[in-house]
């Protein structure tokens, strides 16, 4: 059992996203080579990395303030959109339009394919508006920083974002992709969620086996991160921390999308940890959010009756001193 109590007292919760989408899905029975295809589901859903991470929080029954930058008629479209789908929405208008996703799967043989917009150029006075609505919701809680970099934000963004809610007593939790990811890291986040690709590309060489991710998350932990949660797509996920490392392997499902499963999993930690809970517990609902996800179609995210049957069943486990590899685990309690 997963206690996701939306009763339940946690830290403030604020979600940036500067980057946010229209999310558009397609199924297809099969894709021909210069042929129409009629699809048989299509889904439009709010995205962008922190809109999703907003999303499956609600879920969790976690209230969230997420502050993100809207353009256009996309843009208007997205904002309806986020007043139903999210609790706390905070838009900054820019000129320019709201970028439009495009994940089109193939059924047989299943094949995903991911066509990710650019997004409009975002100007430095709004930039700066959200920033600082995104560290005042903020306040002395969690702070979580996800997405792409749209045209005209630095690199060193998320970086400075996490010396400033560092320096207002709250924890920032990245997700994002390499040069944004290692400045950020310098900055001293509490918490950092790289997938296994991401982590190879920050060291520069392959980690073939769960050890070597292991070794190279304790790495950067040491670093100045408090914590390094790496997934594994259906291998699982490892979190490491200053004292610790836990193994959760990934329950058995059906993947019909892994759209928007890294911020179920992100946002799965993000609650957990703002509730006070032990690692452990944490990783274990990080799995089972990404693992529901993975399990729904097109852009649709996790259910709380899915969470809930997938947390019974993620087994997570306690990595001794020495790191060992899968085989050598044992049970973790929490």
């Amino acid at each position: 059992m997963i206690d996701h109590d939306p009763r339940r007292p946690h830290q403030a919760i604020a979600v940036l996203t500067l980057n946010p989408a229209l999310d558009v899905s397609y199924e297809v029975s099969r894709l021909m080579p210069d042929e129409k295809v009629h699809a048989t589901h299509t889904r439009y859903d709010p995205g962008g990395n922190g809109i999703n991470v907003g999303r499956t929080l609600k879920m969790l029954g976690v209230r969230a303030e997420v502050c993100c930058l809207v353009a256009g008629e996309i843009g208007a479209f997205l904002e309806r959109m986020l007043a139903r789908e999210l609790d706390a929405p905070h838009c900054v208008h820019i000129p320019g339009e709201t970028r439009v996703n495009c994940t089109l799967i193939q059924v047989e043989p299943r094949v995903q394919y991911e066509v990710t917009a650019k997004g409009p150029t975002v100007p430095r006075a709004a930039l700066e508006v959200v920033t600082d609505a995104f560290v005042k919701a903020a306040g002395s809680g969690c702070g979580v920083l996800t997405g792409s970099l749209p045209p005209g934000v630095p690199d060193g963004t998320y970086a400075g974002l996490v010396r400033r809610l560092r320096e207002g007593g709250a924890r920032a939790l990245v997700d994002a992709q390499a040069p944004a990811l290692k400045a950020a890291i310098e900055a001293g986040p509490f918490l950092i969620k790289p997938n296994r690709y991401e982590l190879e590309t920050l060291c520069g060489r392959r980690l073939a086996t769960q050890t070597d991710v292991v070794a190279q998350a304790r790495e950067v932990q040491r670093a100045g991160v408090q914590w390094v949660c790496v997934s594994l797509g259906a291998e699982g996920a490892i979190l490491v921390g200053t004292d610790e490392a836990y193994y959760a392997a990934a329950p058995q499902i059906t993947v019909r999308s892994t759209v928007g499963a890294g911020d179920a999993m992100l946002a799965g930690l993000a609650a957990a940890f703002a509730r006070g809970e032990p690692p452990s517990a944490a990783l274990r609902l990080a799995v089972a959010c990404g693992s529901g996800t993975a399990a729904q179609p097109g852009t649709l995210l996790c259910t709380a009756e899915d969470m809930e049957r997938l947390g019974a069943a993620t087994r997570v486990a306690r990595l001794d001193a020495s790191f060992p590899s899968k085989g050598e685990t044992k049970p973790a309690h929490g």
